[in-house]
């Protein structure tokens, strides 16, 4: 089911509330906001919530012998990826940035935000359909600078469809399929990145891919490679 709202602060922290108020929201189930009036990002990141773009959210619940939940990003990244490539077919230059921005050439055009709560996680995706925000430290895109944009309930129909699928997979094959597919669809190797980590150091180096758990290589350069768990990676200029 795909519910729309005319208007939420945010449609994580709605799911969020129902989870803790015991409603028994379903997987499948998502929640769209037409506007949002306190979207949030990463690190506590405001969300752009221009009209006629996608702010919506779902959950995945947690069972037995599935992969890491961390690694829901990833997936949802690759499900965000194949649906524009279905329903924009001819559009160039997407690729993914770990662990789940989706780029149009060195343009962010989406974010993805994943909090858990009991035995669920809520993930809320944003993507710039029709319009970007000017962001401080990164270059921002929108679909309609490269074409006509997909109609947004049009994209949420296939965007939910990609994602049971891939869900599907992760929990019957585990994290190769998923690890082999992002991979495919990443920046190429050898892009030089800056990474700001949790303890608030900054390392510089140049992709590398990932490693079998979802972490992604920065190679130095004194050819030595960091694994990277968590921390906010930018294009390097």
């Amino acid at each position: 089911m795909i519910r729309t709202v005319p208007e939420t602060g945010s449609t994580n922290a709605d799911l969020l509330d129902a989870l803790r108020e015991g409603d028994p929201l379903r997987e499948g189930d998502w929640l769209v906001a037409d506007r949002q009036i306190s979207g949030r990002g990463r690190q506590g990141r405001g969300w752009h919530d221009g009209h006629g773009n996608f702010m919506g959210s779902t959950i995945v619940r947690n069972q037995p012998g599935q992969p890491p939940a961390y690694t829901l990003s990833l997936l949802t990244a690759v499900a965000l990826f194949d649906t524009l490539q279905t329903l924009l077919p001819t559009l160039h230059g997407l690729v993914l940035k770990w662990p789940n921005d989706l780029l149009i050439g060195d343009a962010k055009l989406s974010g993805i935000l994943l909090e858990a709560e009991r035995d669920a996680v809520v993930i809320g995706i944003g993507v710039n359909l029709v319009s970007a925000p000017e962001l401080p430290d990164r270059k921002s895109a929108a679909l309609t600078q490269f074409g006509p944009a997909p109609n947004r309930d049009a994209f949420v129909e296939s965007l939910a469809a990609h994602f049971a699928g891939e869900l599907d997979r992760w929990r019957t094959y585990g994290l190769e399929p998923l690890i082999r597919t992002w991979n495919a669809a990443s920046m190429a190797k050898g892009t030089p990145l800056s990474v700001h980590e949790p303890n608030g150091g900054r390392v510089s180096g140049h992709f590398d891919g990932l490693q079998p758990d979802g972490s992604m290589r920065l190679r130095l350069a004194d050819g030595t490679t960091r694994v990277i768990h968590a921390g906010d990676v930018m294009l390097a200029p």
